[in-house]
C-alpha cells in the first residue's frame, strides 16, 4: 500500500520500499492496461492517437505491437459516433477502454454517455451491462486555454449510472483503472496532465482500488484540506506551508468522486471544525460545493464548522500563464484561504514562496 502521509515535492519523489517499484503515472496507467489485455481478451483499447508514436503520453506504448490492430486503434475525431461504437461494443460483451484525449470534447458525446450509457442497465431491468471506461484529459499545462482545460467531472456525477475516478497517486492511477476496467457499469477515469510526470511506488500484481474509499494522506487536527486530482498535490504542498506557522491540516483524497466517500471527511471535519475543499473546475455547482452540501447535510444539529471552497476563478480559462497564475488555486493560495479558516477572519498572510515546491515543467505534448 502507499505511504499514508505522502509528502509533495517536485524534487523528492516517495521512495518504495523494497517490495515495490517506482514507476510514472504514465506507466502505471500502461501496466494496468497490459495487464488487464493480458488477463482478459474482451479488453480493447481505442480512440484518438493512441496508435500514434506519442501513445498519449506513452500511456499506450507498446499495445498496439502486443495485441494487433483488433484490439488497439485509433479513430476519427468524432466524439459522437466512436462514444456509440464504444457502447455497442460493451452491450455486446467487450470491455472498451475509450480514449477522450481532453475532457472539453466529451461534450460532443453527451447524448451516448447520459441517455444511453449510464440508463441502458436500469432501462432493461438489470440484462445488459455497458463496462465501459472512458479516459480522459483535464488540467494546465502551457496555455491550453479556453477550450482544452476544463474538468468538466461534476457534470458526470450528477447522474445516477456513471461513476467517476480522479487518482492522484500512480498508485491509484494502476489500481482505479483496474477496478474500472472490471467494473459492469461505465467509469469516467479522469487525468490531470499534470501528474502524468509523478512518481511512486506501484506494485507489479494486478490490485484494485475500490471504488467509494478516500484515503487520509496526511493526519492533522487544525483544519481539513481535500483536494481533488491535481490540486491533492497542492494541498499536500499547502500543508507544508502551514506547518511553519503552527497548523496541521488534515489532507484528504476522495479518488472516487462517483461513488464518494463522504464519511471519511466527515470524521476529519468533526475532529477539525473547518473544511477546505479544492477543486479543479469553477466552484458553482461543482465537486467541491457538492462535498460542502453533504458534510453540512451530514453535521448540522450535531456540530458547527468553517467551510470554504476553491476552484477555477469565475471566468472563462485564459491563455497567458501571467492570468493563469491567478485563474488556478495553488499552494500558496490554499494555505492562505487555510490560515483563514483556522483565524476565523482575513489575514492577509501569504507564506514566502519556496521554490522547491513549485518547481515543475510541463512537458508536453498535450
Amino acid at each position: 500500500m502507499p505511504p499514508s502521509v505522502i509528502r509533495a515535492s517536485a524534487k523528492r519523489p516517495t521512495r518504495a520500499t523494497p517490495s515495490e517499484r517506482t514507476l510514472s503515472y504514465v506507466d502505471a496507467i500502461r501496466e494496468a492496461t497490459d495487464q488487464e489485455m493480458a488477463r482478459d481478451p474482451s479488453v480493447l483499447v481505442f480512440g484518438l492517437d493512441v496508435d500514434d508514436p506519442k501513445a498519449i503520453q506513452g500511456t499506450t506504448r507498446g499495445l498496439l505491437e502486443k495485441y494487433g490492430p483488433s484490439r488497439v486503434f485509433g479513430t476519427p475525431l468524432s466524439e459522437d459516433a466512436m462514444t456509440g461504437t464504444a457502447i455497442g461494443m460493451a452491450l455486446a460483451g467487450l470491455r472498451p477502454i475509450h480514449v477522450h484525449i481532453r475532457m472539453d470534447f466529451l461534450m460532443l458525446a453527451m447524448n451516448q454517455l447520459i441517455n444511453v450509457a449510464a440508463k441502458s442497465r436500469y432501462m432493461y431491468g438489470g440484462k445488459v451491462s455497458i463496462p465501459l471506461v472512458v479516459r480522459s484529459m483535464i488540467g494546465k499545462s502551457w496555455g491550453q486555454g479556453a477550450q482544452h482545460s476544463q474538468g468538466l467531472y461534476s457534470f458526470f456525477m450528477h447522474v445516477p449510472g456513471l461513476q467517476v475516478v480522479a487518482p492522484t497517486t500512480p498508485y491509484d492511477a494502476k489500481g482505479c483503472l483496474i477496478a474500472a476496467i472490471r467494473d459492469d457499469n461505465p467509469v469516467l477515469y479522469v487525468e490531470h496532465r499534470i501528474l502524468h510526470f509523478q512518481n511512486g511506488p506501484v506494485p507489479a500484481h494486478t490490485y484494485t482500488v475500490t471504488p467509494g474509499r478516500a484515503r487520509i494522506t496526511a493526519v492533522g487536527q487544525d483544519v481539513t484540506l481535500v483536494g481533488i486530482s491535481q490540486m491533492q498535490s497542492e494541498c499536500l504542498k499547502a500543508r507544508l506551508y502551514l506547518e511553519e506557522i503552527g497548523i496541521q491540516a488534515e489532507v484528504i483524497d476522495p479518488i472516487w468522486l462517483s461513488p464518494l466517500d463522504i464519511d471519511t471527511i466527515v470524521r476529519s471535519v468533526e475532529k477539525t471544525g473547518r473544511l477546505l475543499v479544492v477543486d479543479n473546475g469553477w466552484v458553482c455547482c461543482g465537486a467541491a460545493a457538492e462535498i460542502i452540501a453533504q458534510v453540512a447535510e451530514r453535521l448540522q444539529g450535531h456540530c458547527s464548522f468553517r467551510m470554504r471552497r476553491m476552484g477555477f476563478a469565475p471566468v472563462t480559462c485564459p491563455t497567458a500563464p501571467s492570468l493563469e497564475r491567478l485563474y488556478y488555486p495553488d499552494s500558496r493560495t490554499i494555505a492562505a484561504a487555510a490560515r483563514d479558516l483556522v483565524e476565523g477572519t482575513k489575514t492577509g498572510w501569504m507564506p514566502r514562496e519556496r521554490s522547491e515546491l513549485n518547481s515543475f515543467i510541463f512537458k508536453g505534448p498535450f
